[in-house]
């Protein structure tokens, strides 16, 4: 069985290499729009997806991140009526979708800072961002709450 820290590390390394690639912010840019072009638009989510508790707060940009806990593992659905925004979320899926809560609880984003990511998103696709992130890792203790509260224990 793969070791779930090392699949997460894969994943932020992969999404390095792939932008490391890329010289020019406008290029990169170009990619996370690609990116962003992968995820559902607003209207195509599920209506239960679209569900107020599911927005994310602190986003310029009107953002639904909808977690689902199946088999030990969190899934999420999410997208955003901004397709730079998509894409950030698009990037933040291949590292936190799929995986465990204590996975997602113990997930640092480090590809955002060894891109300069951060250093070149307006402050409030920053804020955004961050807040997406937080999100994420709330829902991720909220399960492994959960888990703990029906004698699951381990997450």
């Amino acid at each position: 069985m793969a070791d779930p820290a090392a699949e997460i590390s894969r994943a932020q390394e992969q999404i390095i290499e792939e932008f490391s690639n890329l010289e020019q912010w406008e290029d990169r840019y170009r990619r996370i729009i690609e990116l962003g072009r992968s995820l559902p638009a607003i209207e195509e989510l599920p209506a239960e997806a679209r569900d107020e508790k599911f927005r994310v707060r602190g986003c310029q940009s009107t953002v639904y991140l909808k977690p689902e806990l199946r088999q030990g593992r969190v899934r999420f659905v999410a997208t955003s009526d901004a397709l730079i925004v998509r894409g950030l979320i698009a990037l933040l899926l291949r590292i936190y979708s799929d995986r465990t809560p204590a996975e997602i609880l113990g997930a640092r984003p480090e590809f955002i800072e060894r891109l300069g990511l951060g250093a070149h998103l307006s402050q409030g696709r920053a804020n955004g961002l961050a807040a997406m992130i937080e999100q994420i890792k709330l829902y991720g203790l909220a399960f492994q709450k959960l888990a703990a509260a029906q004698g699951g224990g381990r997450s």
